[in-house]
Order: structure tokens, then C-alpha cells, then sequence
């Protein structure tokens, strides 16, 4: 994708984008007899026709393993795949293909950080500081590290608009701090933290800095570059790619000290039984067969994002959760989590004492899709004393229409409960 996409006026921006919805085959159907609103994209987004066919053809013509083969298919293969890694290291702005590793997806691309770089840099007396709005992708990770280095996690908190207190955050980055691992955008809340602020404190402290960016290359212009992080993850599902997709982007004097994190095909360059010689950068830690069909589609996900602009895409969708937002606060009875000054396209709320699956199940059978309960970020729950929400989450390709009729679904539940 160009670093020079144009960014077009807000109301040309909608109506180029209006005109995307087209591209998205799963969005033109009957749920529970009525058309499908689609509001999950947090969970995982839909795919439009050009990464549908791009795998398509791929599996049709060019499938064979890649690296290995000297012939037609495998060359095509090994070509259609370390395409896609540089149309993934220009997407964020990485300054070589070498820090760009492809993963199964966010979760094992903060697993991989935490096993090779963090776990042989801590121990005792030291300490791993996140937020208390972080996915549990970026939790249990580092509570392993804990276990296994004897090392302590730390939690900054958050305020009720669902905002990380940031002067505690600042307060916490001590000397003894081994890693800061933060969330780009909170999946429960929409919360957009100030990462590249958060990250400059770090730097100057010494601080390695990762970024669980799953829930903002969907939305948002991302450069790495500008970031000044020393990592940054995220996942080709959630950005209109195919599930089992991700990217581990890493400062590549980083990557090159750290140790493999699996062992077995392709991640080497010579076996002997008294010494491996590991493979170079970004294949020291590709180990195996990748996903290779899915890679590719990634890559065509990319293209797609190019053609619509990062740009125009948040302009549009911060005008639509306003829509949203507003929609949603005159339901007599609601009550809305998140509430942060800088949010992206997600909102959390209840409604009345109805629980959240009972009413997520219920605005299903009027073809809406939202998602309920605690979003794999239950501390964030327990912040507010809730078990969960019902929570709509917007993607470009929505519509007032989708937000029309979400809060039509949610009237008639409540008038059931009445």
C-alpha cells in the first residue's frame, strides 16, 4: 500500500466507501428471515471478493509448499508469499522485510515475544507492566513469563470512561520494568491509548515497548516508524484477511539476538546432531509449513485497504460511531461502557437488567450480529462490576441502516421484558 494515500473529504469519503459494501459477499443475506447486520468486526471482520478470489485462484493454480521447490508451482507460491510480506512491512511502515515474521495471529506473535525475548531477560525482583484494558491475548502471556522467571506483572489502571490512568502508568516505569506491553485499541471498549506518548516515556527509560495493535490496523494508519516501538502484533481476521493470519513486526537488531521460539522446517539452515545452524531473519522463527493460502490472502487484504485509504476509513467510521453513539444514549435504559475522548469504532453497553447474552440473542433473531459477554478482557469487566456488555463494532463497510437497525432490535427486546 502507498504512504501517500489521498485522504478525500469526509462526504466524498462516505460515499466512495458506500459504494464498497458491494465487495463483501457475506453482507448480502437473510438472517433469521432479515437482512444481516453485521456488527461484530472486532471478533473478526468479513472479507470482501478480492481476497476471496485471491485465495481462490491461489489454491486453483499455484498451491505447493514454499522455500523448498525449484519448480513452476513452488516458485509461484514462494512469489504470491514473500509478496505479501512486503506489501505487510510497507502497510506499517517496517524498514526492512526482515522485521516483518508472520504468525498465526496476534496471540502467538506476543507468545513468541514473551517466550524469546522477555523469558531470558527476567527474574526475580523484576517486573512486566501492561493495563488493566488489555485482551487476555496480552495477559496470560506474560502471567507465564511471571511463572516461569519469578518475575512480577504489574497493572496500571484505568478510569470509569474506560482511559489508562496515565500518570500512574508513568509512575510504574521503573528501572526494574523488563517490558511494557499496551494495547493500540481496547477490544472491549474502543479506547484509543496515546501509544505513541506512552511509547516515548518507555524509550527514555529504557523500557522495551510492545504494541497489541489487533484492533487498530483495521481502522487506522499505522506506522511503526513514527510509533518508536520495539514491537508490534497484530491479525489478518480482524483487518478483512483470513483467520490464522498475523504479523510480528520487531526491531530487527532485536530479532536478530533473540533465540528461535519453535524449532523444525525452514526455521533452519544446516542440522547436524551436535549443532543447527538457524535460518536468517524473519524465517528463524517460521518454523514448519506456514499458512500459506492464507499469507497470500492477507496480502490481497492489504491491497484492498490501499484502494479504500487508512485515511478515509477512519474519517468515516469516527463519523458513524458518533451516529452510533448518539442512537444508542436516547434508549431509554441503556447504559454505555466506554466512553474515552479518543475511541475507535466500538461501543459496549447494557441495557436495562437484561443479560447480555439473553439480548444478544435476541437482537440475532432480527438479523442483527453483535457480540456478548466479557470479550476476553474480563478485568476490564470487573472494573465496572459487570459480568459483561453487548458490544457493536463498526467496520467501513457499515451503515446507518446497520445502526438503524440494532437499535430497532434492541427496543423491541426491551419491549418484551417490559
Amino acid at each position: 500500500m502507498s504512504r501517500a494515500e489521498v485522504q478525500l473529504p469526509v462526504a466524498d469519503a462516505a460515499a466512495k466507501i458506500a459504494e464498497r459494501r458491494a465487495d463483501f459477499p457475506a453482507l448480502h443475506q437473510e438472517v433469521n428471515g432479515c437482512p444481516l447486520a453485521y456488527l461484530d468486526n472486532a471478533a473478526s471482520a468479513q472479507q470482501p471478493l478480492a481476497v476471496i478470489d485471491t485465495i481462490a485462484n491461489y489454491q486453483r493454480r499455484d498451491h505447493a509448499n514454499v522455500h523448498r521447490g525449484v519448480h513452476t508451482l513452488s516458485q509461484r507460491a514462494t512469489e504470491a508469499y514473500e509478496g505479501s510480506r512486503d506489501k505487510l512491512r510497507d502497510f506499517i511502515g517496517a524498514q526492512s522485510r526482515s522485521e516483518i515474521v508472520l504468525t498465526s495471529g496476534t496471540t502467538e506473535s506476543i507468545n513468541l515475544v514473551a517466550q524469546s525475548f522477555v523469558r531470558p531477560r527476567a527474574g526475580a525482583g523484576d517486573k512486566i507492566l501492561i493495563t488493566y484494558l488489555e485482551h487476555h491475548a496480552n495477559i496470560v502471556p506474560w502471567q507465564i513469563v511471571c511463572e516461569q522467571t519469578g518475575a512480577e506483572l504489574t497493572v496500571a489502571p484505568i478510569d470509569d470512561r474506560g482511559q489508562v490512568d496515565l500518570e500512574r502508568l508513568y509512575a510504574m516505569m521503573t528501572e526494574d520494568v523488563r517490558m511494557l506491553a499496551v494495547g493500540h485499541v481496547s477490544n472491549a471498549l474502543g479506547t484509543i491509548n496515546p501509544v505513541e506518548d506512552i511509547t516515548a516515556v518507555a524509550r527514555d527509560r529504557d523500557i522495551p515497548v510492545l504494541i497489541d495493535g489487533a484492533q487498530a490496523t483495521p481502522h487506522m494508519q499505522v506506522d511503526v516508524s513514527d510509533l518508536g516501538c520495539d514491537f508490534y502484533a497484530f491479525s489478518g481476521h480482524k483487518m478483512f484477511g483470513p483467520t490464522g493470519t498475523g504479523v510480528l513486526y520487531g526491531r530487527e537488531a532485536l530479532l536478530e539476538a533473540m533465540p528461535p521460539y519453535q524449532g523444525g522446517g525452514d526455521m533452519i539452515l544446516e542440522v547436524r546432531f551436535d549443532k543447527t545452524t538457524y535460518n536468517e531473519l524473519p524465517y528463524k522463527f517460521e518454523a514448519g509449513t506456514p499458512n500459506i493460502a492464507g499469507v497470500v490472502g492477507l496480502g490481497a487484504a492489504v491491497d484492498y485497504l490501499g484502494e479504500v485509504g487508512m485515511e478515509n476509513i477512519g474519517a468515516y467510521e469516527q463519523e458513524l460511531l458518533a451516529y452510533m453513539t448518539r442512537r444508542l444514549s436516547e434508549i431509554d435504559g441503556i447504559r454505555l461502557y466506554g466512553t474515552a475522548e479518543r475511541k475507535a469504532s466500538v461501543q459496549s453497553f447494557l441495557l436495562d437488567d437484561i443479560h447480555p447474552h439473553d439480548l444478544g440473542t435476541i437482537v440475532d433473531h432480527k438479523g442483527v450480529a453483535v457480540r456478548s459477554g466479557h470479550h476476553c478482557a474480563m478485568p476490564v469487566m470487573q472494573h465496572f462490576c459487570i459480568p459483561g456488555t453487548l458490544r457493536a463494532s463498526l467496520a467501513f463497510y457499515n451503515n446507518h441502516a446497520d445502526v438503524d437497525r440494532l437499535v430497532e432490535a434492541l427496543l423491541a427486546a426491551k419491549a418484551l421484558f417490559a
